[in-house]
């Protein structure tokens, strides 16, 4: 399962925020029905399944052949994340503000059920969570390197694997949530 840099033709086919949603529950929960995955986004199996074929047909989900029986289909993420580069956004400016729109709403689902089920995590997990926010003054430059940084420190760590998640050892998926937001006009400044 490797990564995907979005093209223009693959950003156009994930720009819509049911998509966005869908490939983040595959990637997070592993392969699913159409069906299970209509239940826990509140839409119809129909709506989910027509939209599974639409990220079937750019690449970002497969069929898992070996799952199910009949009518029911098995899908899974083809990679375990995606990138949309400045090119790519720049080629399509709707489509990439859709996605990204998208993206941002979902990891803000996220962190809220996170926040909802705080007080009832264990301690350790209580005790590394950590919702943050700071403002630092950068250069281009510098903020490509901490970029560069930033995902190399994550390259450490095994990335999560759906179909093998196994917490024997106390590990538990953890999503790292974080932004570089050049906040190039400052509200009520010319």
């Amino acid at each position: 399962m490797d990564d995907v840099v979005l093209n223009p033709g693959a950003l156009r086919g994930l720009a819509h925020p049911l998509r966005v949603r869908l490939l983040g529950l595959l990637r997070e929960r592993g392969p699913s029905t159409a069906s299970k995955l209509a239940e826990l986004l509140g839409q119809s199996s129909g709506a989910t399944s027509y939209h599974l074929r639409q990220l079937e047909a750019h690449g970002f989900v497969e069929d898992v052949p070996d799952r199910g029986s009949g009518r029911e289909r098995w899908w899974r993420a083809a990679h375990r994340s995606t990138t949309l580069d400045a090119v790519t956004g720049r080629a399509d400016v709707g489509a990439a503000e859709g996605y990204l729109r998208a993206t941002v709403s979902a990891s803000f689902q996220l962190a809220e059920a996170v926040i909802s089920e705080l007080a009832t995590m264990p301690r350790q997990w209580q005790d590394v969570a950590s919702f943050n926010d700071t403002t630092r003054r950068l250069t281009p430059a510098q903020a490509a390197e901490l970029r560069t940084r930033i995902r190399a420190v994550l390259d450490d760590y095994p990335p999560h694997n759906p179909e093998d998640d196994d917490p024997a050892d106390g590990s538990e998926r953890v999503s790292l949530q974080w932004n570089l937001l050049p906040l190039l006009r400052d509200p009520g400044r010319p």
